[in-house]
C-alpha cells in the first residue's frame, strides 16, 4: 500500500516514524530496542492505549516480544496460537480489524485474560513479501472508538516498512559482525606471525650475546641482559593471551579459520637455525593447511618452546623436528643430540606447554638426559570434520 493515498497527516506521521526505526535499526542497536521504538510508534500512530509486537515461532505461535501502553505487565513473552488473528496475520495473512475483539467469534476464543480489558482491535503483517516476521497488534480499551479504514491501512503500511528495516538491519549488522571477526582473526595471525617471531629471534639472540660475553666483563652486563631476555619472553606471552582473546568468541555460524601449520613451522625452523649456526631437519606428513587456528597456536607455541630450549641449554650438533597428521591428530616431535635440559630451567615455559595439552586434550612430554639429548613430544587431538 501507498502512504501517499492515505491521510496527508496521518501519513506524514507513518513516514517520520519509519525514517526513526531506519535510524535505530541500522545504528546496530540491539534488536529488543527497536522493537521497543517499533511498538511505540505504532501505538502513536494509531492512537490505541496498547500495542504488541508478536515474532512467529517455529510451530506457528506468535509471541510477544515488545509492548507499549499504559498495561503491559506480563505480556512480554505471552504466546499466541497459531490460530488466532495474529498467528494467522504472523503467516502472510490479510490484516484483521474488530470492533471488540472479546466477543468477535474470529478472535474471542484466542483472548488472553491479560487482555480481556480491551476491546477494538487491529492485527498487521510485521514485515513484507517473503520475510514476514510476526504481527503487530494495536488495542484500545472496552468502549473506545474502533480503528479506521485510514487508520489500519496506515498501521498495516508502517508494519511491513518497519519489518523490513529490521530484517535488513539484521543482515547489515550480520556482515559487520563477520567483517569484525575477519579483521581481529587478520590481527591474530600478524601477532602471531610476523611480531611474535621476532621478538623471539630478538631474545634468542641476545641470549647468545649474553653467553659469549667474557666472564670477567660480563657480571653486570649480562644480569641486564638476562632481565631484558625475560621481558621479552613475557611480552611474548602477553601477546599470546592477547591473540586467544581476539580469537574468541567464534561467530556462531562462521567457519573457524584454518592456519598453513606447515609454513608456520617452516619459519620456527628458520629461526632456530640463524641461532644454532645449522639447519635442523623438518621432516613434514599429513594434511597441515587447514588446521584450526586454536590447535595450530598450541603446536606452534610447543615447538618454539622446544626449539629454544635447544638453542639455550643443548649445545646439540643436530635437531630434528617432525610434525605430521593422521587420524587422531597432529603429532610433533623435536630431537636433539645436546647435554639435555639443565635442572630447573625453563620451568615456566615446560609449564605452560602441559597447560595447553591439557586445555587442547592432548598430550605433552619431554624425555632429557646428559648422555642421550631431548625428545619434545607434543600431540593434539582435532575434530575429525575438520
Amino acid at each position: 500500500m501507498s502512504i501517499a493515498l492515505m491521510d496527508p497527516t496521518l501519513a506524514a506521521r507513518a513516514l517520520s516514524a519509519a525514517t526513526e526505526i531506519t535510524g535505530t535499526a541500522l545504528s546496530g542497536d540491539d534488536p529488543g530496542d527497536v522493537l521497543e521504538t517499533v511498538v511505540a510508534r505504532a501505538v502513536e500512530l494509531a492512537e490505541a492505549d496498547l500495542g504488541l509486537v508478536m515474532v512467529r515461532a517455529d510451530d506457528g505461535q506468535v509471541v510477544a516480544e515488545a509492548a507499549h501502553g499504559a498495561t503491559t505487565q506480563g505480556l512480554r513473552g505471552l504466546a499466541f496460537s497459531a490460530d488466532s488473528a495474529a498467528g494467522q496475520v504472523a503467516r502472510g495473512g490479510e490484516p484483521v480489524v474488530s470492533e471488540d475483539f472479546t466477543v468477535d467469534p474470529r478472535t474471542a476464543p484466542f483472548v488472553p485474560p491479560e487482555l480481556q480489558g480491551f476491546g477494538p482491535f487491529a492485527a498487521s503483517a510485521f514485515g513484507a513479501g517473503g520475510r514476514v516476521l510476526g504481527a503487530l497488534t494495536v488495542y484500545r480499551r472496552h468502549g473506545g472508538e474502533p480503528f479506521s479504514a485510514s487508520t489500519v491501512e496506515v498501521l498495516t503500511a508502517f508494519a511491513a516498512q518497519a519489518g523490513v528495516v529490521l530484517a535488513l538491519a539484521e543482515g547489515a549488522n550480520a556482515r559487520h559482525r563477520v567483517t569484525l571477526y575477519q579483521e581481529r582473526e587478520r590481527i591474530a595471525r600478524e601477532l602471531h606471525d610476523v611480531i611474535v617471531q621476532r621478538l623471539y629471534g630478538a631474545g634468542m639472540q641476545l641470549d647468545r650475546v649474553r653467553k659469549n660475553m667474557r666472564k670477567r666483563f660480563a657480571q653486570a652486563d649480562g644480569a641486564r641482559l638476562s632481565e631484558a631476555i625475560d621481558q621479552l619472553d613475557q611480552t611474548i606471552e602477553e601477546i599470546r593471551g592477547t591473540v586467544r582473546a581476539l580469537r574468541s568468541p567464534e561467530p556462531a555460524n562462521e567457519t573457524v579459520t584454518a592456519t598453513d601449520l606447515a609454513e608456520s613451522a617452516r619459519g620456527e625452523v628458520r629461526i632456530a637455525g640463524e641461532l644454532l649456526g645449522y639447519p635442523p631437519t623438518l621432516e613434514l606428513s599429513g594434511e597441515l593447511a587447514d588446521i584450526p587456528a586454536e590447535q595450530a597456536d598450541h603446536i606452534r607455541a610447543a615447538l618454539r618452546e622446544a626449539l629454544s630450549n635447544v638453542v639455550r641449554h643443548s649445545g646439540a650438533s643436530e635437531t630434528r623436528v617432525t610434525l605430521s597428521r593422521d587420524a587422531e591428530g597432529v603429532k610433533l616431535r623435536v630431537r636433539d643430540n645436546g647435554s639435555g635440559v639443565p635442572q630447573g630451567v625453563a620451568k615456566r615455559g615446560l609449564r605452560h606447554l602441559a597447560e595447553r595439552a591439557t586445555t587442547s586434550g592432548g598430550r605433552f612430554s619431554i624425555n632429557s638426559s646428559p648422555s642421550l639429548g631431548t625428545l619434545v613430544a607434543f600431540d593434539v587431538p582435532l575434530d575429525q570434520t575438520v
